[in-house]
C-alpha cells in the first residue's frame, strides 16, 4: 500500500444518463481505490448550467449505488473538502482567478467567437495547428478598463509560458511530452463568469486530495494545461492515467446519446449489477481470472499496468454471457427478488419453486422467465418455425398416438415418449422434437423430463389436441 493514501474520483456532468463509457471510468477508479484501501470520491461537475439537471444528479447517484460503487467522500456522504458540487464552489475559483491575474499569469480576453473562428481558419489554411494568437495578451490596464466600460464581457485566459516541455508518466501510456509552444493561451473562465473545464476540474482534484485520475484518452490533451494551472497555483499534480475509448459493435465510438447503452436502459431490461460490472471491468483491462467476480475480487485483480492502449469493443454477446453467469450465481432469495412481480399472475400457486429450479439455466432476463411461464401454464403457445416443421413432418397420426399414450397416465416424459415411439415408429429427433414443440412451442429449452411435472396431464392433453387439430387430415 502507498505511503500516501490513494484517492480516486468520478466527476460526471449531470447532463444525461450514465452510459457504458463513463460507468467504466467510475468502475476503474473505484477498483483502484478499493484495491489500495483508499478513498473513492464523487464530485458533480455542473458548471454547464444550461444542460445540467438536478434530476440527473439523483440518477447518477442511484445508478452508482445500484452497481455497488459507493463513494466514501462526496454528495450525501460529506467529507473535509466540500462542497462536492462545482456550482457551489464559485468563491473558491474566484480567489484563484484573482491570484493568477495579480501574478500576471492570466488576463482578460475580449475576442469574439467570430474573430477566433476566422483566426483558426487562417491557421489551418496555413498548415498550422489552431491556437490562440495572443491578441489580448498585451492589453494595458487602461485598454482593459475601456473595453469593460463598453459593456464587453471578457473571458479569462491562462498565459502559457513559452519554450517549455512538459513531461509526465501516464499510468496507461507511459511517458508523455508536450511543448508549451503548441498549446496557446487557453480560457479558464468563460465570459459568463463560470469556470472552464480545464480549470475547475484540475483545481478541485488538487484541493480535494485526489492522487490518481483515471479518465478517457480524449482528455489526454487537457493534461498539460491542467499541469500548468496547478503549477501556477502551487497545487499538487495527481497521477494521470488515460484509458482507451470504447467502440460499439460497428467499430465506431459509443455515444452517450445511444439510450440502449445507458445503465437505466440496461436495468430496465433486467441486467444484474454483477453482470454489468464484470463486462465493464474487462473492456480494456485484462484479468487473470475468467470467471464471474464480485467487487472485492475485481479490485484484487485490477492493475493499471493491465489497462490496454487499444480501443476496447463493447460486445452485447459478452454482456449477455456475464448476465447468464450472474443469474446462475443468484441465491434462491435473490432470484425471487430479481424476478419480482413478473411471475405473479402467470405461475400457479405452489409451482413457483419448481419452476425456478427448472428454468434458472435457461433464462437471462425476467421477460424470458415470464415467457416460459406463459408457455408452460397458459394456453397452448404459438410454435416456432423449426418446431412447426417437425410437427408437420410427424403428422396428425403422431399426435393421435400421443393422446392415446396419456391413458393410463405415464409416470414421466420418458414413458410417454416410449409409448408414442412404439405406436408410430418415430425415433430420435423425429420423436422428441414434435413432442417438445407441441408442449412448449419451442424447438429448444430445458430437458422435457424436467418440464413434464410442471405441465400436468390436462395441459398436456390440451396441447396434443391443439397440435393434432392444427395439422391437415
Amino acid at each position: 500500500m502507498s505511503a500516501t493514501p490513494v484517492k480516486t474520483r468520478f466527476a460526471p456532468s449531470p447532463t444525461g444518463l450514465l452510459h457504458l463509457g463513463n460507468l467504466r471510468t467510475a468502475l476503474f477508479s473505484a477498483l483502484l481505490a478499493r484495491r489500495e484501501g483508499g478513498i473513492f470520491l464523487l464530485r458533480i461537475e455542473d458548471t454547464d448550467a444550461a444542460r445540467s439537471r438536478d434530476e440527473h444528479v439523483v440518477d447518477i447517484m442511484e445508478d452508482l449505488r445500484w452497481l455497488g460503487l459507493h463513494w466514501q467522500e462526496g454528495p450525501e456522504v460529506g467529507g473535509p473538502h466540500g462542497p462536492y458540487v462545482q456550482s457551489e464552489r464559485a468563491g473558491i475559483y474566484g480567489e484563484d482567478y484573482q491570484r493568477l491575474e495579480t501574478a500576471g499569469l492570466a488576463y482578460p480576453c475580449f475576442c469574439s467567437e467570430a474573430s477566433l473562428k476566422l483566426s483558426r481558419k487562417a491557421q489551418l489554411a496555413a498548415g498550422q495547428p489552431p491556437r490562440y494568437p495572443g491578441t489580448c495578451s498585451h492589453l494595458s490596464p487602461d485598454e482593459v478598463q475601456a473595453r469593460l466600460a463598453q459593456g464587453l464581457k471578457p473571458t479569462l485566459r491562462f498565459r502559457v509560458p513559452a519554450g517549455r516541455q512538459l513531461r509526465f508518466e501516464d499510468l496507461v501510456r507511459g511517458e508523455q511530452r508536450f511543448d508549451t509552444d503548441t498549446i496557446g493561451d487557453f480560457v479558464i473562465r468563460r465570459s459568463d463568469g463560470t469556470p472552464a473545464f480545464f480549470f475547475s476540474n484540475a483545481v478541485d482534484d488538487a484541493m480535494m486530495g485526489v492522487t490518481h485520475v483515471l479518465r478517457g484518452e480524449d482528455h489526454l490533451a487537457n493534461t498539460p494545461r491542467q499541469m500548468l494551472i496547478l503549477e501556477a497555483l502551487g497545487l499538487p499534480v495527481p497521477s494521470y492515467g488515460h484509458i482507451s475509448l470504447i467502440l460499439g459493435e460497428d467499430g465506431g465510438p459509443l455515444s452517450k446519446r445511444l439510450g440502449a447503452l445507458s445503465l437505466r436502459e440496461l436495468r430496465a431490461r433486467g441486467y444484474l449489477p454483477r453482470a454489468v460490472l464484470n463486462h465493464l471491468a474487462r473492456l480494456g483491462h485484462h484479468f487473470e481470472a475468467d470467471g464471474l467476480m464480485d467487487l472485492d475480487a475485481l479490485a484484487r485483480g485490477f492493475d493499471t499496468a493491465r489497462l490496454g492502449r487499444a480501443p476496447a469493443r463493447h460486445d452485447p454477446v459478452q454482456l449477455d454471457h456475464w448476465q447468464h453467469l450472474a443469474v446462475l450465481a443468484l441465491s434462491e432469495a435473490e432470484l425471487e427478488d430479481w424476478l419480482g412481480e413478473s411471475l405473479e399472475d402467470v405461475v400457479p400457486e405452489g409451482a413457483r419453486e419448481a419452476f425456478l429450479k427448472v428454468l434458472r439455466d435457461n433464462i437471462r432476463f425476467p421477460s424470458e422467465a415470464r415467457d416460459w411461464a406463459r408457455r408452460l401454464f397458459g394456453r397452448p403457445p404459438e410454435v416456432d418455425a423449426p418446431g412447426r416443421d417437425a410437427m408437420e413432418l410427424a403428422g396428425r397420426r403422431f399426435f393421435t398416438a400421443a393422446l392415446a399414450a396419456l391413458d393410463p397416465a405415464p409416470a414421466d416424459f420418458r414413458e410417454l415418449a416410449q409409448r408414442v415411439g412404439e405406436a408410430t415408429g418415430a425415433k430420435g429427433r423425429h420423436l422428441f422434437m414434435p413432442l417438445r414443440a407441441a408442449l412448449t412451442g419451442l424447438s429448444h429449452g430445458p430437458e422435457m423430463r424436467d418440464l413434464w411435472p410442471l405441465l400436468g396431464p390436462e395441459r398436456v392433453a390440451e396441447r396434443f389436441t391443439a397440435a393434432r387439430d392444427s395439422l391437415p387430415h
